[in-house]
């Protein structure tokens, strides 16, 4: 190898010589990658680069390709850059802020006093295929602040002024496609013509650095993807989560509603609280079989209570807080401390171990404006809270039962796919280095000895402790995450919680946080959404509705229905002056699981004809018969007994 030159390598370990200054494109040419030209960036030493970047000492240099995750994630945010090029095309007086890749595609933040509307997002796009045809070079430079504050105040973007002056480094990275300058670190594609496939989805406000004392800007979402074939599917899933939106699906099945008396905290009319009363019954039922004893606590406390728990320095700004008796509250936003309080007032023998204290109380945090969305992120709700006291030894079996009824419970909900991560210390926690370590092996082991893949997400435990969180996919594959269980040797210290072992000294216990549905405003967004606010039959508001043909069929109709309440069944008649295509329609429509129609030849036989969603008309059948075939499918989830 000559004073000129670099070696670098793949990731396999093949390696070649090549001359200092070569460009990471040529680099990939001398590793003998055939696919050069479907590659869009590179990875050397790991560190993600342009293809126009140099090779400056020896490296292992790996391609990206457009259809992997990495490449996905440069393609839209390069489609960023292009749609605010086109924004200035068409509206110079616009100013461009920030336009980062979000999970399902992309943003840009503008600054323009008339709105945008969607005449002119077809406009903007239109323009960004005539820059992408255009194929122009996507150049980077390196310049120092100076130079760039100088550069982006002569051109107006104050914006981005703003940035600049923040940022601590001495230079910064511009990116130039014709006539269009933006700071970014990159990398990007090599060229605009790489762009093929986007769609600008919709706009709305956005405040500026997510703050509300600042300014009202207007954001932009799109999303791109390496093909149009790729992005003809996710555009069909969009359209798909329209129809199934908890929000419309709420209104339409009269489940529940929001008021601005009351934002961001739902109101659940009679067949929504009937839905969720129905989601707790379920829980209870597990806790009665898994050994939980339910407790009520106080919903305002005093202040000094979450000072002690570590949440008033970790959470506060998520709290509400009041004054009562000149003394400061604040309204709970979980359980632990006072389930702390509840144990800590008497003396617990190992005997009384494990303690499994669950509680339904409602809860209360700040969440803004800006980040609350329907059912899924809400200030007023309730969890299936609970907490289990331990001894050390019990830490396995404990988790292995939480796990047993964290599975049972997706199962029956049609929640088959799942994945599970392992998150571990973040950098905002309490508690002593050898605490965390002790508590992130325990729950490492517990998934060993279980067998269980997971993936490791490290820095994303509690701040009291790691954790184990348990994602579900719903019917269009997206990623939620429902259940938690949380390993915390930290708040029994705080609260000086002590058990006797059998040698008759004190202990510490161990305090386990677990979840299973989560907050259960957010799960009946989830599930409503999952199956298209088709319930299954043991959870639909309505079970059965009656339709009759004419009056003469109402004496026999209400008989019906006396026999159906009366074994438990929640059914309803519809003895309207209306034809029966229409009564059957908005049964229909109402997501109704049987539709129960009576003419006058069910009246001479005594029996129903039952449509069944999503199975059709059944043979006619006697009342009795039909409540033994509802009874079959109900029983297993109401424990053997009725709904």
């Amino acid at each position: 190898m000559s004073a000129g030159t670099v070696r670098i390598a793949k990731p396999t370990g093949e390696f070649v010589d090549v001359e200092v200054g070569t460009t990471v494109a040529d680099a990939l040419r001398a590793l003998g990658e055939r696919r050069v030209g479907e590659v869009i960036a590179a990875a050397v030493d790991e560190h993600l680069v342009d293809l126009s970047s140099s090779i400056g000492g020896g490296a292992v240099v790996r391609p990206v390709f457009s259809d992997s995750r990495e490449g996905l994630e440069i393609i839209r945010h390069s489609t960023a850059h292009l749609m605010a090029h086109a924004v200035k095309r068409l509206f110079p007086e616009t100013q461009v802020t920030i336009g980062p890749v979000i999970e399902s595609g992309f943003y840009y933040d503008f600054k323009r006093e008339r709105p945008f509307t969607p005449d002119d997002l077809e406009r903007i796009e239109q323009v960004m295929q005539e820059i992408a045809s255009a194929n122009l070079a996507v150049e980077r430079r390196e310049v120092s602040k100076l130079e760039a504050i100088e550069f982006f105040r002569s051109v107006g973007e104050a914006y981005k002024v703003e940035i600049i002056e923040g940022i601590p480094d001495d230079r910064v990275s511009l990116y130039a496609q014709g006539d269009f300058t933006d700071l970014c670190r990159g990398p990007h594609v090599p060229s605009t013509g790489r762009l093929k496939a986007f769609k600008l989805t919709s706009v709305a406000g956005a405040y500026w650095r997510g703050s509300e004392k600042n300014e009202m800007l207007q954001r932009i979402y799109g999303t791109a993807f390496a093909s149009p074939k790729e992005l003809k599917a996710h555009l069909a899933m969009l359209e798909e989560a329209k129809r199934r939106d908890h929000r419309r699906l709420g209104r339409d099945l009269n489940l529940f509603s929001f008021h601005p008396e009351a934002p961001a905290s739902p109101f659940f009319h009679p067949k929504g609280a009937l839905v969720y009363n129905e989601l707790v019954a379920y829980i209870r039922r597990l806790y009665d079989q898994f050994g939980y004893q339910e407790v009520l606590t106080p919903q305002v406390l005093d202040v000094d209570l979450w000072k002690r728990s570590g949440h008033y320095d970790n959470y506060r700004d998520n709290m509400y807080f009041t004054e009562a008796d000149e003394r400061a509250m604040a309204v709970k936003p979980m359980n632990c401390p006072s389930h702390c309080l509840l144990y800590g007032m008497a003396t617990r023998s190992y005997r009384d171990l494990p303690m499994r204290l669950a509680d339904f109380g409602r809860l209360h945090r700040y969440e803004r404006s800006g980040v609350t969305a329907g059912l899924t992120r809400v200030r007023s709700f309730s969890q299936d809270d609970a907490h289990i006291f331990c001894t050390p030894d019990q830490i396995e079996g404990e988790v292995g039962r939480v796990i047993d009824m964290l599975f049972r419970t997706y199962d029956l909900f049609g929640f088959t796919e799942r994945r599970i991560y392992l998150g571990t210390r973040p950098e905002k926690s309490t508690g002593s280095d050898a605490m965390w370590a002790r508590a992130e092996s325990t729950l490492t082991q517990v998934l060993q000895n279980r067998g269980i893949t997971h993936e490791l997400h490290a820095g994303d435990g509690a701040f009291y402790g790691p954790k184990i969180d348990f994602c579900i996919l719903d019917a269009m594959r997206r990623e939620w995450q429902l259940g938690t269980i949380q390993l915390d040797f930290s708040m029994p210290e705080r609260f000086d919680l002590h058990y006797v072992n059998s040698a008759g000294e004190e202990e510490r216990p161990v305090m386990i946080h677990r979840a299973l549905l989560g907050s259960i405003e957010r799960f009946m967004a989830i599930l409503i959404e999952h199956c298209a606010g088709d319930f299954p039959l043991w959870l639909a508001p309505v079970q059965m509705r009656l339709v009759t043909v004419t009056e003469d069929q109402h004496a026999y109709a209400e008989d019906v229905l006396a026999t159906l309440r009366a074994a438990g069944l929640r059914a309803e008649a519809d003895l309207r002056k209306e034809k029966l295509g229409f009564k059957i329609r908005e049964a229909e429509l109402q997501k109704i699981p049987f539709v129960l129609v009576m003419g006058d030849k069910e009246v001479a036989t005594r029996t129903v004809a039952p449509r069944r969603r999503g199975a059709g008309t059944l043979a006619p059948v006697g009342v009795a018969e039909l409540i033994e075939t509802a009874m079959t499918e109900i029983r297993p989830v109401m424990g053997g007994g009725v709904p």
